[in-house]
C-alpha cells in the first residue's frame, strides 16, 4: 500500500519530497516523451527513483492502439533483453542453494550435448563469452511455429563448433540465456516461469510480472507491440522468437520494476556477496568503456558508476538504468520498436540527478 500511494503521489506530482524540483522538471520530461504522446500512437511508461522516492512516474500514449487503452504505471510491457537480469538472478539463487556452480560445463547440465559443450562454463553463459552460435541464425527456413527455449537447445546440439574458443572473447548471446533458462529448470525441478514467480516475483510482491507463455499465462494490463508503418503504426506484437523466455520473455511494469530496483540494494533474494558478482565487471563489450557482469552492462556516466541494460524486440524497446552509488534509477518501457530512447536515461539523470538546467 505504501508503494502504491507513493507512486500515485508521484503521478500527481504532489509529493513534497523534492517536489519543487520535480514540478519544474515535468515539462522537460513531457517534452522528451512528446513523440510517444501523439493521438493513435503507441506509447511508453517512465519512472524516476531517487533514494527510494519516486520523483516522476508517468504514462504516455497508448498501450493498445486499436482499443485506445492508455499507457500507465501498471501497464505491462515485454521487457525483451532487460529480462536477462532476472535469468541471472535466478542462477544466483540456485548457486546460493548449492544447486549449481559457475564453473560447471554445459555437458554437466546436458550430458547429451556435443563435445564442444565441455569447454563452455556457466560463467561464460552469463557473461556472453561462450561463443555459442546465434540460434536466430539456425532456425530452419519455413519454420512457422514459435521457437521455445528447448528448441534453442536442439538447434545448438546440431552444431559442432562455436564462434570462437569459449572464454576468449565477448559476443552478446541470446542463445546462452535460453540455455540458462533450461539449466534452471534442470536443477530446480521447476519451470522457468514457475521458478521466477516463486523465488523472485512473489517475494518482492511483483504481483503482475511474469515470464509469458502463450496459451498458458495471461498478461494483465498488457501493452501490445507496434512498428512504424507509413504515417502510422501496425501491430507487431510477437515474432518467431518471442516465446523464448530466458533471453527476453518477461513482462513487467514500472510499478513492479520499482520493487525490483529497491530489492537490489538488499539481500532479500541472495546474499550481498553473491549479488556483488552480478555487478562485478567481466569482459569488455563492444560498447566504449563498458563491461558485462551477470545480466548487466557496467560502466560510468559523468564519473558515477552506471549499471544498466537495454531491450529491443519486435514491438518493444526498454531501458533500465541504475546509478547505485546515488541510489538513482530511470526505467523506461515503450511498446514500439526502434523507439530511440537510448539516451533518455542520461538526459533524465542530467536533470534530476546532476542538476542541469
Amino acid at each position: 500500500m505504501f508503494i502504491r500511494l507513493l507512486i500515485i503521489a508521484a503521478m500527481t506530482l504532489s509529493a513534497h519530497a523534492a517536489s519543487d524540483r520535480a514540478d519544474t522538471l515535468t515539462p522537460k520530461l513531457d517534452a522528451l516523451f512528446q513523440n510517444f504522446n501523439q493521438p493513435g500512437a503507441p506509447g511508453a511508461s517512465v519512472i524516476v527513483i531517487h533514494r527510494g522516492k519516486v520523483l516522476a512516474a508517468k504514462g504516455y500514449g497508448l498501450a493498445n492502439v486499436e482499443e485506445k487503452v492508455p499507457c500507465g504505471l501498471a501497464t505491462n510491457y515485454r521487457l525483451a533483453s532487460v529480462s536477462k537480469q532476472f535469468t541471472a538472478m535466478a542462477v544466483l539463487i540456485l548457486a546460493e542453494r548449492k544447486k549449481l556452480s559457475f564453473e560447471e560445463r554445459l555437458t554437466d547440465f546436458f550430458p547429451e550435448f556435443p563435445a564442444y559443450g565441455r569447454e563452455i562454463t556457466l560463467r561464460q553463459l552469463l557473461t556472453h563469452t561462450s561463443g555459442l552460435l546465434d540460434y536466430e541464425d539456425l532456425i530452419p527456413k519455413g519454420t512457422e511455429l514459435p521457437v521455445l527455449d528447448r528448441d534453442v537447445l536442439r538447434l545448438l546440439m546440431l552444431q559442432d563448433k562455436t564462434c570462437f574458443p569459449p572464454g576468449t572473447k565477448y559476443r552478446y548471446s541470446n542463445s546462452a540465456y535460453a540455455l540458462l533458462a533450461l539449466i534452471l529448470e534442470a536443477r530446480s525441478g521447476n519451470t522457468f516461469a514457475g521458478f521466477l514467480r516463486q523465488n523472485i516475483f512473489q517475494p518482492l510482491k511483483m504481483s503482475r510480472t511474469l515470464a509469458y507463455e502463450s496459451g498458458v499465462s495471461v498478461v494483465p494490463n498488457r501493452a501490445y507491440g507496434y512498428s512504424a508503418a507509413g504515417n502510422g503504426f501496425k501491430r507487431t506484437d510477437q515474432s518467431l522468437t518471442s516465446s523464448v523466455l530466458g533471453d527476453g520473455g518477461i513482462y513487467s511494469s514500472v510499478t513492479d520494476l520499482y520493487r525490483w530496483d529497491q530489492a537490489l540494494y538488499t539481500d532479500k533474494l541472495v546474499s550481498r556477496r553473491l549479488l556483488k558478482l552480478a555487478f562485478t565487471p567481466g569482459p569488455a563489450t563492444d560498447l566504449p568503456d563498458t563491461s558485462y557482469g551477470f545480466g548487466w552492462y557496467l560502466g560510468h556516466y559523468r564519473g558515477v558508476r552506471e549499471i544498466w541494460h537495454r531491450g529491443s524486440t519486435v514491438g518493444f524497446t526498454t531501458r533500465l538504468t541504475r546509478f547505485p552509488e546515488k541510489r538513482f534509477t530511470v526505467i523506461i518501457l515503450a511498446n514500439r520498436d526502434e523507439a530511440g530512447i537510448a539516451e533518455f536515461p542520461h538526459r533524465i539523470a542530467d536533470w534530476y540527478l546532476f542538476g542541469d538546467q
